[in-house]
C-alpha cells in the first residue's frame, strides 16, 4: 500500500520548463521499457511505433478562461472558467476578498457583465448575457499553469494548443499532444500508424496536489469526456490485430480507461472521477506518451500504476540528473504498461 509521501520528490527549479521549444517535435523523449531507460529525441517516436498501432489523441481546445473583473461594489475579482455548462452558463473559480452572493453582477475584462448564480461546491455559477464561447475567445486570457511564471503571450496562444485541437472546453492543455507537429503526424500516417480521437476537457484540478496521506481519502476532481463510436471501433480493431493502443497523454488514457470500466470500451459521454493508483489493471491502453508530472500529483500516481512504481522513480531520478525539462512545456516519456487486465474483445455491431 502506497501513501502520499511515496510520490514526493525534489525537483530543481531549473528543470521546470517556462517556455516551449521553437519546434514542437524537438523535445527529448525518455523511453522507459520495463526497467530500461533510453534517452531519445521525440521525433524517434516514428521508429518506436509500428504499422497498425493506434494513437488516441485528445482533441480538446484550451479556452481563454482567465478573467479579471470588478463587482458592483467595486471589489476586484479574478475568475477562472472551469466548465461550460451551456451557451450562456459556466462554472468558475472566483477569487475575491469577499465571495460574491447570488444575484451579484460582475464586470469582466471591462467588456461585459455576468450574473452570479448558485454555488456548486467550490465553484460559482456565472450567467452570461451572450454566447459563452464568443465572449471567452474575445476577452479572456489563456490560463497558463501556476508554475509558469510569465503571462500568456501570442506565442503561448499558439503553442499551448495541440495542432489537432478541435472542441473548445479545457482550461489546461493535454500537454503530451503539444510535441506533435503536422510533419511528424504525416510521417506516422505514412508508416501506417492509425489515429483516433477522444475529447476530455481538462480542468484546473489537474494541477492540484493530493493533500491526504491516505490515498483512498483523496476526492478526485471530475472531468467531462466523450468517447466516439469511431474510436471504439478503431480500438477494437487494433486489439484484434494484436497491436498497441497508445494513449497520447494521461487525459486520453483517463478517457479510455473510464469508458472501459465495464471490461469493454463503450462509446458515450460522461463525467469521470477515475483515480488511478498502483494496483489498477489497465483495460485498454498498452502504451502511453506523457510529460513529466508534479510531485504528489494524481498523474504521477497514474504513471506509477502504468509503468511500475520503482521504474518510474528510477526514470524520474534519471531525468532530473540529465536535465530533462519538466511539466507542461517540458519533455516527454514513452511508457509500456506493466499492469494489464485480460482482454475482453467482442466484434462491434453496426446497424
Amino acid at each position: 500500500m502506497y501513501s502520499l509521501s511515496d510520490f514526493d520528490f525534489n525537483l530543481p527549479q531549473e528543470n521546470i520548463a517556462q517556455t516551449p521549444l521553437a519546434q514542437r517535435s524537438a523535445s527529448r523523449l525518455l523511453h522507459l521499457d520495463g526497467d530500461t531507460v533510453v534517452d531519445r529525441s521525440f521525433a524517434d517516436i516514428v521508429n518506436l511505433l509500428q504499422a497498425g498501432d493506434l494513437l488516441v489523441m485528445n482533441d480538446t481546445r484550451v479556452l481563454k478562461a482567465r478573467f479579471f473583473g470588478v463587482k458592483e461594489s467595486g471589489g476586484k475579482i479574478e475568475a477562472l472558467v472551469e466548465r461550460v455548462l451551456d451557451e450562456r452558463t459556466v462554472l468558475a473559480q472566483v477569487r475575491a476578498s469577499k465571495s460574491p452572493p447570488p444575484g451579484c453582477r460582475i464586470r469582466l475584462a471591462d467588456a461585459f457583465d455576468v450574473t452570479v448564480g448558485q454555488r456548486a461546491g467550490e465553484f460559482f455559477t456565472l450567467h452570461f448575457e451572450a454566447d459563452v464561447f464568443e465572449l471567452i475567445e474575445a476577452h479572456g486570457r489563456l490560463p497558463l499553469p501556476p508554475y509558469i511564471e510569465h503571462d500568456a503571450d501570442e506565442f503561448d496562444e499558439t503553442r499551448y494548443q495541440t495542432v489537432f485541437n478541435k472542441v473548445p472546453g479545457a482550461v489546461a492543455a493535454p500537454t503530451a499532444g503539444l510535441h506533435f507537429d503536422q510533419a511528424l503526424l504525416d510521417q506516422l500516417k505514412a508508416k501506417g500508424v492509425n489515429f483516433a480521437y477522444v475529447t476530455l476537457h481538462v480542468g484546473a484540478g489537474t494541477f492540484q496536489p493530493v493533500r491526504t496521506e491516505v490515498l483512498a481519502e483523496h476526492k478526485m476532481h471530475t472531468e467531462w469526456y466523450t468517447m466516439p463510436q469511431d474510436t471504439v471501433d478503431a480500438v477494437r480493431a487494433t486489439q484484434a490485430a494484436g497491436r498497441d493502443v497508445v494513449a497520447v497523454g494521461t487525459t486520453s488514457l483517463r478517457a479510455l480507461e473510464s469508458a472501459s470500466q465495464s471490461g469493454q470500451l463503450q462509446a458515450g459521454s460522461a463525467d469521470t472521477a477515475l483515480f488511478i493508483t498502483p494496483g489498477y489493471a489497465f483495460k485498454t491502453v498498452t502504451r502511453l506518451i506523457t510529460n513529466f508530472h508534479l510531485p504528489k500529483s494524481t498523474l504521477l500516481m497514474l504513471v506509477s500504476a502504468f509503468a511500475g512504481y520503482e521504474p518510474i522513480r528510477h526514470a524520474y531520478a534519471h531525468a532530473i540528473a540529465q536535465h530533462y525539462r519538466f511539466f507542461s512545456y517540458g519533455d516527454a516519456m514513452l511508457l509500456t504498461t506493466q499492469s494489464r487486465a485480460p482482454l475482453n474483445i467482442t466484434p462491434s455491431v453496426k446497424d
